[in-house]
């Protein structure tokens, strides 16, 4: 029976993701040509990611938000479990943020132009030009207009939901910047949508916020302790989360 639900929602969800990705993407295409820095790209691409989630039947919970200081600019890091991740983190922060994103999305013409558009970063596996222009230029701008970056340090979706090795770069990143860290640790997003799956399940993901981590006073050989610090602290809120309650 679940399987029988599960095929109309995906046909549903993928009918008004692809239809609110086009939109989505006309519109912040054209109102950066006149305001890059314009609230309503910020509020369209909220309104882009709820689309996902509503009409997968995704229920979205945020604990957490007290950590959160709107008027600051953090490097946002996340585990990774789902596509979902990308919608439920737009939607569940409170702050404007900017995917670090693979090469290959980039090669999606219309999504392409729309992500360039908003500030995206564009990240190829194959050189360090990412992290270069990030640190020497894309900083500066970012932290002046208030935004936020945003990513995965497992670098890719978890297949098996467990948490995986952390990579440095973000937080390299956030030390070179003096950017504090903002862990955010996700939940549920595995079940809602499986990596590899073309089934999508919906359901419920929990995005718990822990307090920001300062990085002004370290250097950049305690990027990897800083990185295991980060993943030590989700894996105990993943666990707490499996835990059965009453236990």
């Amino acid at each position: 029976m679940g399987r029988l639900i599960n095929v109309p929602r995906t046909l549903i969800t993928l009918i008004v993701g692809i239809l609110a990705t086009i939109l989505a993407a006309i519109g912040v295409i054209i109102i950066s040509r006149f305001s890059p820095t314009s609230p309503l790209i910020d509020a369209i691409a909220r309104l882009w990611a709820r689309s996902w989630l509503t009409a997968s039947g995704t229920l979205l919970t945020v604990g957490g938000l007290e950590n959160v200081d709107t008027d600051r600019s953090y490097m946002v890091v996340a585990n990774h479990q789902s596509n979902m991740d990308v919608f439920a983190t737009f939607v569940g922060l409170p702050i404007p943020i900017r995917f670090v994103a693979k090469a290959e999305i980039f090669r999606i013409p219309l999504l392409a132009a729309a992500m360039r558009a908003i500030g995206i970063i564009e990240l190829d596996r194959n050189t360090r030009r990412a992290l270069h222009d990030f640190v020497n230029r894309g900083t500066q701008a970012l932290v002046a207009t208030g935004r936020s970056v945003m990513i995965f340090p497992e670098g890719t979706r978890s297949i098996t939901g467990e948490l995986g090795v952390f990579k440095k770069g973000a937080f390299t990143m956030a030390v070179a910047s003096e950017l504090p860290v903002l862990p955010v640790t996700i939940s549920g997003s595995h079940e809602a949508w499986p990596p590899g799956s073309r089934i999508i399940r919906g359901g419920h993901i929990d995005l718990h916020i822990d307090p920001p981590i300062e990085t002004a006073d370290n250097r950049l050989g305690d990027s990897g302790a800083l990185a295991e610090q980060v993943r030590e602290l989700m894996q105990i809120n993943l666990d707490d989360k499996r835990e059965p309650h009453g236990a």
